[in-house]
């Protein structure tokens, strides 16, 4: 039986925290310092007789979860009632344990049986460094509390987000995909001197590289997939891709069919918008059996070639049809070498707007369309 979830000790009046503690069977502490030292205003007396916890475990490590145990001498260990749990970003863990009396770090649950369950998208963020103290704790009979010392301090992080969570995030970008349009390249922009050190020092081959921060902060591709960044999306009036570009003014041009087939996989790997009106998707197309497909198949929802809401190749009479969704913008990621013998390189006519580019750019985490409920 999974142990009762943790909850904030204290919520300002205008917390989302609130509804959620109210469904909670735990009670409210005032703050007090991780060095075992009361407050000023804690209300929280010392008891040293108290066991401190030791030998601190974490596991089954989730992107808004964890599971904690830890030992502790059986001397009065009948009169502990409460466990008392400071959970920190790492990198605050040498500055005040509070910036508002309102945004405390102290967790608290009644004594049960370890491991205990720490759960609670409002304070876990997925892929994030955290440290974490732990106190037992005796309640008093006028309410009040007397506490073991601080335990010692231990590191872990959480994890990125699951195929489940990158589910939701997949359904909610399907609502707002909008109609299909047909397309009939794959281009990538870059700078002219791109191509010029492809060719001279990769004979030729576009290489994978490891995909940067972009997008959601949980997602399982950022800083692990290799693979080359392509776009699809075209302009409604011309079928044609679009003359501007955020990365380049030189543009390779290679048909869909030579990426896209019946011989690759397509898995979803995010949904995120910076700040904008407009949403990115991240798609990844990987060939059958590829280190770049098992990589996938592992963490990615995979999606139909024929049937999906983004990215389709289908035949007619004989010939691979593509069509792409209008109303977002497609990041594909091609996950093998790409000769670009295959292709055409040539100069754009338009212009390199770099406010459009989505380098290491930031998710929005207020946006309620492409958000998800657990930790940004």
């Amino acid at each position: 039986m999974e142990a009762p979830r943790l909850a904030h000790t204290m919520s300002s009046p205008t917390s989302p925290c609130e509804e959620v503690i109210k469904n909670l069977s735990l009670e409210a502490i005032q703050l007090c310092d991780r060095d075992g030292n009361k407050s000023q205003d804690s209300g929280i007396a010392e008891m040293e007789e108290l066991p401190v916890p030791h030998n601190i475990k974490i596991s089954n490590i989730t992107c808004d979860s964890f599971k904690i145990s830890w030992d502790m001498d059986s001397k009065s260990k009948d009169r502990i009632t409460h466990y008392f749990i400071d959970l920190n970003k790492k990198e605050n863990k040498n500055s005040n344990k509070f910036k508002h009396k309102d945004v405390p770090t102290k967790l608290v649950a009644k004594a049960v049986p370890l491991p205990m369950t720490v759960r609670g998208h409002w304070f876990l963020s997925p892929r994030t460094e955290y440290t974490v103290a732990v106190q037992t704790a005796s309640k008093q009979v006028d309410g009040d509390y007397v506490v073991s010392e601080w335990s010692e301090i231990i590191e872990f992080c959480t994890a990125d987000y699951s195929k489940v969570h990158l589910t939701q995030l997949l359904e909610k970008a399907e609502v707002i995909a909008g109609r299909m349009l047909k397309l009939s390249v794959f281009y990538r922009n870059q700078h002219k001197e791109y191509f010029d050190y492809i060719r001279e020092h990769h004979g030729n081959a576009m290489q994978p590289s490891i995909k940067d921060n972009s997008g959601s902060h949980g997602s399982p591709i950022s800083g692990k997939l290799e693979g080359i960044f392509f776009s699809c999306n075209t302009e409604f009036n011309t079928g044609k891709p679009p003359q501007d570009s955020p990365y380049g003014r030189y543009r390779y041009e290679i048909a869909a069919e030579k990426l896209f087939n019946p011989n690759t996989n397509l898995y979803f790997g995010d949904f995120y918008c910076m700040y904008t009106a407009y949403h990115y998707v991240i798609l990844v197309i990987a060939p059958v059996g590829s280190p770049g497909d098992e990589f996938c198949k592992q963490r990615l929802p995979q999606l139909n070639i024929k049937d999906n809401k983004f990215l389709t190749c289908d035949e007619e009479d004989g010939v691979l049809v593509y069509h792409h969704a209008q109303d977002v913008i497609l990041e594909v990621i091609y996950t093998d070498p790409v000769d670009l013998s295959l292709g055409t390189v040539a100069e754009i006519t338009g212009h390199q707007l770099m406010s459009l580019s989505t380098a290491n750019a930031k998710k929005d985490p207020s946006c309620k369309t492409c958000n998800i409920s657990v930790g940004r």
